[in-house]
C-alpha cells in the first residue's frame, strides 16, 4: 500500500479502471495535454493516447451530452467538470436525459456515466469557484451522489463508480484534495457505494458529515472529548444517494443526539435530509433536537470564506449546544 494524497487516489483509479478496461474514457476541460486544473488526469493522455484522454471545448453540456451519447453506445466515459459551479449549463442534460435513461427505456437502456467534479470552499475560490451543489442531485431520481473524505475512500468509489451501470455524480472536496494522506491500496480495488462509514465510536452524540467537513468534525470532537468528556460518534456519510438510512438510524438509536455538518448554504442544503430521516425513523430516541451546522445562505464570499465553512470551533460549539438541552 502506498501513502497517497486524495488527489493522487483519484489519479491512480483513473489509471487503474483504463488500464483494467479500454471501454474507459477520461474528457474535459484542459484533461487532456495539461491534465486538468488541479492534474487530476497527469499522465493519463500520455499513457492512454488522445482517443482515450482528450480535452473538450469550454462547453459543459457539450460534454455531458457527448457522455450521455457514448455511454448508451457501450462506452465508459468518465468526464470531468472543471468545477462544480461550471455545472449549471449541463443540468438539464443531467436530470433530464441522463437520470432517466433506464427508466425511459424499461430498462434497455443504461448510461454509465461518472461525472466527476470538484466541489466546496478551500481554495479562496470566491462565488464562482466554491459551491456545495450536491443537494441538487440527491433530489434527482436514477443518479447516484458520492462523496469520499479519504484517499482509500477516493480510489475504492471511483472505481465502483466506474465499474456500476448508473450515472454517478463523484463529488471531490477540492479543499482536502493535497492535505489528506493516507494508505491507498496498489491496483485493483473498490469501495462499495451506499454503506458509510463510522469514523469513530462514540456514546453521547452522532455527529453526521462528509468530504472535507469530516476532519473539523473529528477536531471538534476530539476536543469535546478533552474539554467536556463528550463521547461522539462520527459517521462519514460516503454516499449522499444512496443513503445508508440504517448506519444513520441505528446511531441516532445509540447516542439520542444528533448533528449534521455540511459546507453548503443551511436552507434545503442536503442536512436537511438527514434531519427529516431522523425524525421520521427515530424520534422517539431522540433526547434533544436535531441541529445542523452549513454555511451561510448566501453567496459563497471570498473574504469570509473561512467563517462561511464550518470549522472546527463552530462544530464545538454545536456539540455543546445539542449536550446542553435537557
Amino acid at each position: 500500500m502506498a501513502t497517497m494524497t486524495l488527489l493522487q487516489a483519484i489519479n491512480d483509479a483513473l489509471k487503474t479502471e483504463m488500464r483494467r478496461d479500454d471501454r474507459v474514457l477520461v474528457f474535459g476541460e484542459d484533461v487532456g495535454q495539461n491534465e486538468g486544473v488541479f492534474r487530476a488526469s497527469e499522465g493519463l493522455q500520455k499513457e492512454f493516447g488522445d482517443e482515450r484522454a482528450f480535452s473538450t471545448p469550454l462547453t459543459e453540456t457539450g460534454i455531458i451530452g457527448a457522455a450521455i451519447g457514448m455511454a448508451v453506445y457501450g462506452l465508459k466515459p468518465v468526464p470531468e467538470i472543471q468545477f462544480s459551479d461550471f455545472i449549471y449549463p449541463a443540468f438539464d442534460q443531467i436530470v433530464s436525459e441522463l437520470a432517466k435513461f433506464r427508466y425511459r427505456s424499461g430498462g434497455e437502456f443504461t448510461s454509465p456515466v461518472v461525472i466527476r467534479t470538484p466541489y466546496g470552499g478551500g481554495i479562496r475560490g470566491g462565488l464562482y469557484h466554491s459551491q456545495s451543489p450536491e443537494a441538487y442531485f440527491a433530489h434527482t431520481p436514477g443518479l447516484k451522489v458520492v462523496i469520499p473524505s479519504t484517499p482509500e475512500d477516493a480510489k475504492g468509489l471511483l472505481a465502483s463508480a466506474i465499474r456500476g451501470e448508473d450515472p454517478v455524480i463523484f463529488m471531490e472536496p477540492k479543499k482536502i484534495y493535497r492535505s489528506v494522506k493516507g494508505k491507498v491500496p496498489a491496483g485493483d480495488f473498490t469501495v462499495p457505494i451506499g454503506p458509510a462509514r463510522v469514523v469513530q465510536e462514540g456514546t453521547d452524540l452522532s455527529i453526521f458529515c462528509y468530504g472535507a467537513m469530516v476532519e473539523p468534525c473529528r477536531m471538534a470532537a476530539e476536543k469535546a472529548l478533552e474539554k467536556e468528556g463528550i463521547r461522539c460518534e462520527i459517521i462519514d456519510l460516503r454516499t449522499l444517494y444512496p443513503v445508508d438510512e440504517e448506519s444513520i438510524i441505528n446511531s441516532v438509536r445509540k447516542t439520542g443526539r444528533a448533528l449534521i455538518v455540511y459546507e453548503a448554504p443551511k436552507t434545503c442544503g442536503y442536512g436537511a435530509e438527514i434531519a427529516a430521516l431522523i425524525a421520521e425513523r427515530a424520534v422517539e430516541y431522540l433526547e434533544a433536537p436535531v441541529k445542523r451546522i452549513g454555511g451561510f445562505d448566501t453567496p459563497f464570499p471570498y473574504t469570509l470564506e473561512k467563517i462561511y465553512v464550518p470549522d472546527t470551533i463552530r462544530v464545538f460549539l454545536g456539540i455543546k449546544e445539542v449536550m446542553a438541552f435537557e
